[in-house]
Protein backbone atom coordinates (compact mmCIF):
# COMPACT_ATOMS: atom_id res chain seq x y z
CA UNK A 1 0.00 0.00 0.00
CA UNK A 2 1.53 3.68 -1.04
CA UNK A 3 2.33 5.81 1.74
CA UNK A 4 1.83 9.37 2.02
CA UNK A 5 3.58 12.06 3.97
CA UNK A 6 1.56 14.83 4.17
CA UNK A 7 0.74 14.92 7.70
CA UNK A 8 2.80 16.93 10.34
CA UNK A 9 5.68 15.02 11.85
CA UNK A 10 5.81 15.18 15.86
CA UNK A 11 8.81 17.77 15.66
CA UNK A 12 6.25 19.99 13.28
CA UNK A 13 3.48 19.69 15.70
CA UNK A 14 5.91 20.62 18.96
CA UNK A 15 7.26 23.90 17.10
CA UNK A 16 4.15 24.85 16.44
CA UNK A 17 3.23 24.71 20.21
CA UNK A 18 5.69 26.20 20.76
CA UNK A 19 4.52 29.77 19.06
CA UNK A 20 2.14 29.93 21.92
CA UNK A 21 3.13 27.96 24.70
CA UNK A 22 6.16 28.31 26.99
CA UNK A 23 7.76 25.41 28.22
CA UNK A 24 6.18 22.07 29.21
CA UNK A 25 8.03 20.12 26.13
CA UNK A 26 6.98 16.39 28.03
CA UNK A 27 3.24 17.36 27.23
CA UNK A 28 3.68 18.87 24.08
CA UNK A 29 5.68 15.38 22.66
CA UNK A 30 2.88 13.23 23.78
CA UNK A 31 -0.04 15.03 21.97
CA UNK A 32 2.18 15.14 19.29
CA UNK A 33 2.81 11.67 19.45
CA UNK A 34 -0.81 10.78 19.65
CA UNK A 35 -1.86 12.71 16.74
CA UNK A 36 0.76 11.65 14.68
CA UNK A 37 -0.17 8.25 15.37
CA UNK A 38 -3.65 9.09 14.07
CA UNK A 39 -2.05 9.65 10.17
CA UNK A 40 -0.20 6.35 10.70
CA UNK A 41 -3.39 4.46 11.91
CA UNK A 42 -5.09 5.68 8.54
CA UNK A 43 -2.56 4.43 6.31
CA UNK A 44 -2.45 0.74 7.71
CA UNK A 45 -4.78 -1.67 6.48
CA UNK A 46 -8.10 -1.86 7.28
CA UNK A 47 -8.63 -4.97 9.29
CA UNK A 48 -5.86 -4.30 11.55
CA UNK A 49 -6.64 -0.72 11.30
CA UNK A 50 -10.27 -1.02 13.68
CA UNK A 51 -7.82 -2.74 16.08
CA UNK A 52 -5.71 0.74 16.60
CA UNK A 53 -7.24 2.31 19.41
CA UNK A 54 -5.76 5.29 20.64
CA UNK A 55 -3.56 6.20 23.41
CA UNK A 56 -5.28 8.71 25.67
CA UNK A 57 -3.74 11.04 27.83
CA UNK A 58 -3.85 12.55 31.43
CA UNK A 59 -2.13 15.51 31.87
CA UNK A 60 -0.91 16.33 35.63
CA UNK A 61 -0.21 19.68 36.66
CA UNK A 62 -1.72 22.88 38.88
CA UNK A 63 -3.91 25.29 37.62
CA UNK A 64 -2.90 27.85 35.04
CA UNK A 65 0.40 26.07 33.88
CA UNK A 66 -1.26 25.37 30.11
CA UNK A 67 -3.14 22.02 30.39
CA UNK A 68 -6.40 23.10 28.56
CA UNK A 69 -3.89 25.10 26.15
CA UNK A 70 -2.15 22.50 24.59
CA UNK A 71 -5.54 20.81 23.76
CA UNK A 72 -7.22 23.46 22.65
CA UNK A 73 -3.76 24.61 20.60
CA UNK A 74 -3.53 21.00 19.55
CA UNK A 75 -7.23 21.05 18.12
CA UNK A 76 -7.31 24.38 15.91
CA UNK A 77 -3.97 23.64 14.61
CA UNK A 78 -4.91 20.18 13.34
CA UNK A 79 -8.88 21.65 12.50
CA UNK A 80 -10.41 18.71 14.70
CA UNK A 81 -13.42 19.13 16.72
CA UNK A 82 -12.56 19.73 20.13
CA UNK A 83 -15.14 20.25 23.00
CA UNK A 84 -14.17 20.66 26.57
CA UNK A 85 -15.99 19.62 29.30
CA UNK A 86 -15.82 19.79 33.51
CA UNK A 87 -15.92 16.03 34.82
CA UNK A 88 -16.99 17.79 38.21
CA UNK A 89 -20.56 19.21 36.17
CA UNK A 90 -21.54 15.09 36.55
CA UNK A 91 -21.29 15.17 40.39
CA UNK A 92 -22.92 18.32 41.36
CA UNK A 93 -25.77 17.47 44.24
CA UNK A 94 -29.14 18.02 43.16
CA UNK A 95 -28.15 18.36 39.41
CA UNK A 96 -30.70 17.37 37.18
CA UNK A 97 -28.70 18.59 33.90
CA UNK A 98 -26.63 16.80 31.37
CA UNK A 99 -25.69 13.52 31.25
CA UNK A 100 -22.26 12.15 30.40
CA UNK A 101 -23.08 11.17 26.64
CA UNK A 102 -23.74 15.09 26.09
CA UNK A 103 -20.32 15.55 25.60
CA UNK A 104 -20.23 13.18 22.51
CA UNK A 105 -23.02 15.11 21.13
CA UNK A 106 -21.39 18.53 21.66
CA UNK A 107 -18.43 16.53 19.79
CA UNK A 108 -21.27 16.07 17.10
CA UNK A 109 -22.54 19.56 17.06
CA UNK A 110 -19.16 21.22 16.90
CA UNK A 111 -18.37 19.05 13.81
CA UNK A 112 -21.61 19.53 12.10
CA UNK A 113 -20.36 23.13 12.36
CA UNK A 114 -17.15 22.75 10.56
CA UNK A 115 -17.95 21.00 8.05
CA UNK A 116 -21.11 23.02 7.16
CA UNK A 117 -18.45 26.11 7.30
CA UNK A 118 -16.28 24.36 5.14
CA UNK A 119 -19.21 23.60 2.41
CA UNK A 120 -20.45 26.66 2.85
CA UNK A 121 -16.79 28.88 1.84
CA UNK A 122 -17.04 26.19 -1.09
CA UNK A 123 -20.11 27.91 -2.70
CA UNK A 124 -19.77 30.93 -1.46
CA UNK A 125 -18.96 32.67 -4.90
CA UNK A 126 -21.85 31.10 -6.61
CA UNK A 127 -24.31 32.33 -3.19
CA UNK A 128 -23.29 35.60 -3.79
CA UNK A 129 -23.20 35.55 -7.75
CA UNK A 130 -27.04 34.26 -7.31
CA UNK A 131 -27.73 36.74 -4.30
CA UNK A 132 -26.49 39.59 -6.95
CA UNK A 133 -28.98 38.28 -9.00
CA UNK A 134 -31.65 38.79 -6.81
CA UNK A 135 -30.50 41.90 -5.08
CA UNK A 136 -30.83 43.53 -8.91
CA UNK A 137 -34.67 42.32 -8.95
CA UNK A 138 -35.62 43.78 -6.51
CA UNK A 139 -33.83 47.24 -7.25
CA UNK A 140 -35.34 47.41 -10.36
CA UNK A 141 -39.05 49.29 -10.79
CA UNK A 142 -41.81 46.11 -11.05
CA UNK A 143 -43.19 46.28 -15.01
CA UNK A 144 -46.92 46.42 -14.66
CA UNK A 145 -48.44 43.62 -16.82
CA UNK A 146 -50.35 46.31 -18.95
CA UNK A 147 -47.42 47.58 -20.90
CA UNK A 148 -46.29 44.45 -21.55
CA UNK A 149 -46.55 44.36 -25.57
CA UNK A 150 -49.13 42.02 -27.84
CA UNK A 151 -46.06 41.89 -30.18
CA UNK A 152 -43.32 39.65 -30.06
CA UNK A 153 -40.68 41.33 -31.89
CA UNK A 154 -41.46 44.32 -29.36
CA UNK A 155 -41.71 41.24 -26.28
CA UNK A 156 -38.49 40.07 -27.62
CA UNK A 157 -36.82 43.71 -27.58
CA UNK A 158 -38.39 44.84 -24.50
CA UNK A 159 -36.76 41.31 -22.61
CA UNK A 160 -33.43 42.65 -24.28
CA UNK A 161 -33.33 45.84 -23.52
CA UNK A 162 -34.32 44.23 -19.44
CA UNK A 163 -30.99 42.37 -19.43
CA UNK A 164 -29.08 45.70 -20.74
CA UNK A 165 -30.52 47.19 -17.55
CA UNK A 166 -30.05 44.61 -15.49
CA UNK A 167 -26.32 44.10 -16.14
CA UNK A 168 -26.39 48.10 -15.73
CA UNK A 169 -27.76 47.69 -12.13
CA UNK A 170 -25.49 44.92 -11.39
CA UNK A 171 -22.38 46.66 -12.50
CA UNK A 172 -23.41 49.51 -10.20
CA UNK A 173 -24.10 47.19 -7.84
CA UNK A 174 -20.68 45.80 -7.70
CA UNK A 175 -19.18 49.14 -7.63
CA UNK A 176 -21.31 50.09 -4.19
CA UNK A 177 -23.42 52.91 -6.54
CA UNK A 178 -26.60 51.49 -3.77
CA UNK A 179 -25.09 51.14 -0.73
CA UNK A 180 -26.92 53.96 0.76
CA UNK A 181 -30.58 52.45 -0.34
CA UNK A 182 -32.73 50.36 1.71
CA UNK A 183 -34.02 47.24 0.41
CA UNK A 184 -36.80 44.52 1.69
CA UNK A 185 -35.67 41.50 2.43
CA UNK A 186 -37.63 38.32 2.95
CA UNK A 187 -35.99 36.53 6.06
CA UNK A 188 -37.28 33.54 7.94
CA UNK A 189 -39.24 33.54 10.99
CA UNK A 190 -38.36 31.65 13.61
CA UNK A 191 -41.25 31.64 16.59
CA UNK A 192 -40.57 28.03 18.44
CA UNK A 193 -36.89 28.50 18.94
CA UNK A 194 -37.48 31.32 21.80
CA UNK A 195 -39.66 28.34 23.42
CA UNK A 196 -37.74 25.69 23.47
CA UNK A 197 -35.42 27.06 26.08
CA UNK A 198 -37.44 26.04 28.56
CA UNK A 199 -36.36 22.43 27.73
CA UNK A 200 -32.58 23.26 28.45
CA UNK A 201 -31.77 22.91 31.72
CA UNK A 202 -33.31 19.37 31.62
CA UNK A 203 -31.91 16.22 31.08
CA UNK A 204 -33.90 15.58 28.35
CA UNK A 205 -31.69 18.17 26.04
CA UNK A 206 -32.04 15.84 22.99
CA UNK A 207 -36.15 15.47 23.01
CA UNK A 208 -35.74 18.86 23.35
CA UNK A 209 -34.06 19.63 20.19
CA UNK A 210 -35.88 17.25 18.03
CA UNK A 211 -39.61 18.09 19.54
CA UNK A 212 -38.44 21.47 18.11
CA UNK A 213 -37.78 20.69 15.12
CA UNK A 214 -40.79 18.94 14.86
CA UNK A 215 -42.41 21.97 16.22
CA UNK A 216 -40.84 24.61 13.64
CA UNK A 217 -41.88 22.29 11.09
CA UNK A 218 -45.56 21.50 11.75
CA UNK A 219 -46.10 25.32 12.86
CA UNK A 220 -44.56 26.38 9.78
CA UNK A 221 -40.38 27.46 10.59
CA UNK A 222 -40.47 28.44 6.41
CA UNK A 223 -42.85 31.64 7.34
CA UNK A 224 -41.01 34.32 6.00
CA UNK A 225 -41.74 38.28 7.14
CA UNK A 226 -39.72 40.96 5.07
CA UNK A 227 -37.49 43.48 6.63
CA UNK A 228 -35.56 46.60 5.73
CA UNK A 229 -31.82 46.97 5.57
CA UNK A 230 -29.43 48.27 3.24
CA UNK A 231 -27.85 47.20 0.15
CA UNK A 232 -24.51 45.96 1.70
CA UNK A 233 -26.54 43.74 4.68
CA UNK A 234 -29.33 42.74 2.15
CA UNK A 235 -26.43 41.44 -0.11
CA UNK A 236 -25.01 39.25 2.90
CA UNK A 237 -28.37 38.20 3.63
CA UNK A 238 -29.61 36.83 0.17
CA UNK A 239 -26.34 35.44 -0.14
CA UNK A 240 -26.50 33.44 3.33
CA UNK A 241 -29.87 31.86 2.20
CA UNK A 242 -28.36 30.91 -1.35
CA UNK A 243 -25.70 29.21 0.13
CA UNK A 244 -27.82 27.60 2.62
CA UNK A 245 -29.94 26.46 -0.12
CA UNK A 246 -26.68 24.99 -2.11
CA UNK A 247 -25.32 22.77 0.14
CA UNK A 248 -26.89 19.35 1.22
CA UNK A 249 -26.99 18.61 5.10
CA UNK A 250 -27.54 15.20 5.13
CA UNK A 251 -23.84 14.96 3.58
CA UNK A 252 -23.28 17.04 6.24
CA UNK A 253 -24.11 15.75 9.06
CA UNK A 254 -22.53 12.06 7.48
CA UNK A 255 -19.09 14.17 7.13
CA UNK A 256 -19.14 15.37 10.64
CA UNK A 257 -20.16 12.01 12.01
CA UNK A 258 -16.97 10.75 10.23
CA UNK A 259 -15.20 13.60 11.87
CA UNK A 260 -15.93 13.16 14.86
CA UNK A 261 -15.02 9.70 15.06
CA UNK A 262 -11.69 9.77 13.32
CA UNK A 263 -10.57 13.00 14.16
CA UNK A 264 -12.55 14.57 17.35
CA UNK A 265 -10.72 15.72 20.71
CA UNK A 266 -12.74 15.67 24.04
CA UNK A 267 -10.78 17.24 26.62
CA UNK A 268 -11.97 15.85 30.35
CA UNK A 269 -10.87 18.74 32.57
CA UNK A 270 -11.00 18.15 36.40
CA UNK A 271 -11.03 14.54 36.36
CA UNK A 272 -8.82 14.33 39.86
CA UNK A 273 -12.27 16.16 41.31
CA UNK A 274 -14.09 12.47 40.26
CA UNK A 275 -11.47 10.23 41.94
CA UNK A 276 -11.97 8.53 45.26
CA UNK A 277 -10.08 9.46 47.78
CA UNK A 278 -11.85 7.84 50.88
CA UNK A 279 -13.33 4.25 51.53
CA UNK A 280 -15.73 2.84 48.88
CA UNK A 281 -19.22 3.22 49.78
CA UNK A 282 -19.09 6.12 51.84
CA UNK A 283 -19.68 10.07 51.36
CA UNK A 284 -20.00 11.64 48.45
CA UNK A 285 -16.96 9.38 46.83
CA UNK A 286 -20.06 6.85 45.64
CA UNK A 287 -20.94 9.66 42.95
CA UNK A 288 -17.57 10.05 42.01
CA UNK A 289 -17.04 6.32 41.31
CA UNK A 290 -20.70 6.81 40.03
CA UNK A 291 -19.43 9.53 37.25
CA UNK A 292 -16.43 7.38 36.59
CA UNK A 293 -18.27 4.49 35.48
CA UNK A 294 -20.69 6.37 33.21
CA UNK A 295 -17.45 7.76 31.54
CA UNK A 296 -15.72 4.39 31.35
CA UNK A 297 -18.24 3.19 28.33
CA UNK A 298 -17.64 6.09 26.28
CA UNK A 299 -13.59 5.76 26.72
CA UNK A 300 -13.66 2.37 26.08
CA UNK A 301 -15.39 2.62 22.79
CA UNK A 302 -19.67 2.76 22.29
CA UNK A 303 -22.34 3.81 20.01
CA UNK A 304 -23.52 7.38 21.35
CA UNK A 305 -27.02 8.10 19.96
CA UNK A 306 -27.44 11.77 18.54
CA UNK A 307 -29.85 13.61 16.63
CA UNK A 308 -27.43 13.64 13.67
CA UNK A 309 -27.20 9.52 13.78
CA UNK A 310 -24.85 7.05 15.74
CA UNK A 311 -21.77 7.74 16.96
CA UNK A 312 -18.88 5.61 17.61
CA UNK A 313 -16.78 6.70 20.68
CA UNK A 314 -13.67 3.87 19.73
CA UNK A 315 -11.71 6.37 17.89
CA UNK A 316 -11.79 9.80 19.54
CA UNK A 317 -8.78 11.21 21.56
CA UNK A 318 -9.45 11.97 24.87
CA UNK A 319 -6.74 14.28 27.10
CA UNK A 320 -7.92 14.29 30.82
CA UNK A 321 -6.56 16.88 32.94
CA UNK A 322 -6.31 17.75 37.14
CA UNK A 323 -4.26 19.07 39.38
CA UNK A 324 -4.30 15.83 41.51
CA UNK A 325 -3.36 17.76 45.03
CA UNK A 326 -5.05 15.60 46.98
CA UNK A 327 -5.45 13.03 44.50
CA UNK A 328 -3.15 10.32 42.01
CA UNK A 329 -4.30 8.83 39.07
CA UNK A 330 -4.35 5.75 40.76
CA UNK A 331 -7.30 6.77 43.08
CA UNK A 332 -9.31 6.47 39.68
CA UNK A 333 -11.20 2.86 38.88
CA UNK A 334 -8.83 0.42 37.43
CA UNK A 335 -11.03 0.25 34.28
CA UNK A 336 -10.85 3.76 33.59
CA UNK A 337 -6.70 3.90 34.22
CA UNK A 338 -6.55 1.36 31.90
CA UNK A 339 -7.77 3.58 29.21
CA UNK A 340 -5.76 6.35 29.86
CA UNK A 341 -2.12 4.65 29.37
CA UNK A 342 -0.22 7.78 29.30
CA UNK A 343 0.32 10.33 32.31
CA UNK A 344 2.47 13.41 31.96
CA UNK A 345 3.31 15.69 34.63
CA UNK A 346 3.06 19.18 33.82
CA UNK A 347 5.84 21.60 35.70
CA UNK A 348 5.02 24.36 38.00
CA UNK A 349 5.45 27.70 36.20
CA UNK A 350 7.78 30.07 38.12
CA UNK A 351 9.50 33.62 37.73
CA UNK A 352 11.43 32.66 34.48
CA UNK A 353 8.77 30.90 32.61
CA UNK A 354 6.09 34.12 33.20
CA UNK A 355 9.23 36.57 32.04
CA UNK A 356 9.51 34.43 29.12
CA UNK A 357 5.30 34.23 28.21
CA UNK A 358 5.19 37.73 28.67
CA UNK A 359 7.30 37.87 25.43
CA UNK A 360 7.46 34.80 23.24
CA UNK A 361 4.77 33.82 22.21
CA UNK A 362 2.73 35.12 19.17
CA UNK A 363 -0.23 36.38 21.34
CA UNK A 364 1.60 37.60 24.36
CA UNK A 365 0.07 39.67 26.85
CA UNK A 366 2.66 42.40 25.77
CA UNK A 367 1.40 42.16 22.53
CA UNK A 368 -1.91 42.09 23.43
CA UNK A 369 -1.73 45.21 25.07
CA UNK A 370 0.64 47.33 23.02
CA UNK A 371 -2.13 46.93 20.02
CA UNK A 372 -4.98 47.76 22.10
CA UNK A 373 -3.21 50.87 23.05
CA UNK A 374 -2.01 51.87 20.46
CA UNK A 375 -5.44 51.91 18.85
CA UNK A 376 -5.97 55.59 20.67
CA UNK A 377 -1.99 56.22 19.95
CA UNK A 378 -0.66 55.46 23.28
CA UNK A 379 2.62 53.85 22.48
CA UNK A 380 3.91 51.07 25.39
CA UNK A 381 8.03 50.69 25.70
CA UNK A 382 8.45 47.44 28.39
CA UNK A 383 12.37 47.27 29.13
CA UNK A 384 13.43 44.45 30.00
CA UNK A 385 13.92 45.29 34.14
CA UNK A 386 10.48 46.46 33.72
CA UNK A 387 9.35 43.05 32.44
CA UNK A 388 11.20 40.81 35.41
CA UNK A 389 9.47 42.83 37.35
CA UNK A 390 6.20 41.86 36.47
CA UNK A 391 7.13 38.59 36.74
CA UNK A 392 8.32 38.77 39.83
CA UNK A 393 5.31 40.29 41.56
CA UNK A 394 3.10 37.73 39.81
CA UNK A 395 4.84 35.32 41.08
CA UNK A 396 4.58 36.93 44.56
CA UNK A 397 1.19 37.45 44.69
CA UNK A 398 0.68 33.37 43.86
CA UNK A 399 2.92 32.72 46.67
CA UNK A 400 1.26 34.78 49.11
CA UNK A 401 -2.40 33.85 48.13
CA UNK A 402 -3.84 30.51 45.71
CA UNK A 403 -1.46 29.65 42.50
CA UNK A 404 -3.57 30.43 39.72
CA UNK A 405 -0.30 30.15 37.67
CA UNK A 406 -0.34 32.74 34.47
CA UNK A 407 -3.63 33.57 34.94
CA UNK A 408 -2.28 35.81 37.65
CA UNK A 409 -0.11 37.72 34.73
CA UNK A 410 -4.02 39.16 33.22
CA UNK A 411 -4.95 40.59 36.86
CA UNK A 412 -1.04 41.74 37.12
CA UNK A 413 -1.38 43.55 33.96
CA UNK A 414 -4.69 44.82 34.05
CA UNK A 415 -3.99 46.72 37.37
CA UNK A 416 -0.77 47.60 36.34
CA UNK A 417 -2.17 49.52 33.52
CA UNK A 418 -5.82 50.47 34.61
CA UNK A 419 -4.54 54.21 34.58
CA UNK A 420 -3.42 54.42 30.79
CA UNK A 421 -6.54 52.06 29.49
CA UNK A 422 -9.15 54.35 31.26
CA UNK A 423 -6.89 58.19 30.00
CA UNK A 424 -6.03 56.48 26.32
CA UNK A 425 -8.25 59.00 24.76
CA UNK A 426 -7.19 61.61 26.65
CA UNK A 427 -3.81 61.24 26.00
CA UNK A 428 -3.47 60.16 21.79
CA UNK A 429 0.15 60.14 20.87
CA UNK A 430 2.38 59.51 24.08
CA UNK A 431 4.44 57.09 25.01
CA UNK A 432 4.34 55.55 28.60
CA UNK A 433 7.80 53.55 29.45
CA UNK A 434 7.13 50.25 31.78
CA UNK A 435 10.36 50.09 33.94
CA UNK A 436 10.59 48.58 36.92
CA UNK A 437 10.19 51.68 38.67
CA UNK A 438 6.78 52.41 36.97
CA UNK A 439 5.53 48.75 38.34
CA UNK A 440 6.88 48.77 41.92
CA UNK A 441 5.12 52.32 41.74
CA UNK A 442 1.96 50.83 40.78
CA UNK A 443 1.93 47.48 42.44
CA UNK A 444 3.87 47.47 45.52
CA UNK A 445 1.53 49.46 47.84
CA UNK A 446 -0.96 46.71 46.80
CA UNK A 447 1.22 43.70 47.48
CA UNK A 448 2.44 44.93 50.74
CA UNK A 449 -1.29 45.45 51.66
CA UNK A 450 -2.66 41.90 52.43
CA UNK A 451 -5.94 42.54 52.43
CA UNK A 452 -5.73 44.68 48.95
CA UNK A 453 -3.52 42.43 47.64
CA UNK A 454 -6.24 39.40 47.98
CA UNK A 455 -9.20 41.39 46.40
CA UNK A 456 -7.19 43.13 43.67
CA UNK A 457 -4.08 40.45 42.65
Amino acid sequence: MAKTTTARTPREIVADLDRYIVGQQPAKRAVAIALRNRWRRKQIEPHLREEILPKNIILMGPTGCGKTEIARRLANQEHSPFVKIEATKFTEVGYMGRDVDSMIRDLVDCAVNMCRDQELKKVEKRSREIAQQRLVDLLLPKVSSSKKSADLRDTAADEEQMQETKQKVLRMLKAGAFDDREVSVQVASKQVSGMMHLFNPSAMEDMASNLQDALQSALGSDKKKRRKMKVPQALQTLATQEAHKLIDMDQVHQKAIALAEESGILFIDEIDKIASRSEKGRGPDVSREGVQRDILPIVEGCSVPTKHGFVKTDHILFIAAGAFHTSKPSDLIPELQGRFPIRVQLEPLGEQDFRRILVEPENSLVKQYCALLNVEGVSLDFTDDGLAEIAHMAVAANALHENIGARRLYTVLEKLLEEESFAATDQPNTKVVIDRAFVKKRLQPILSSEDLSRFIL
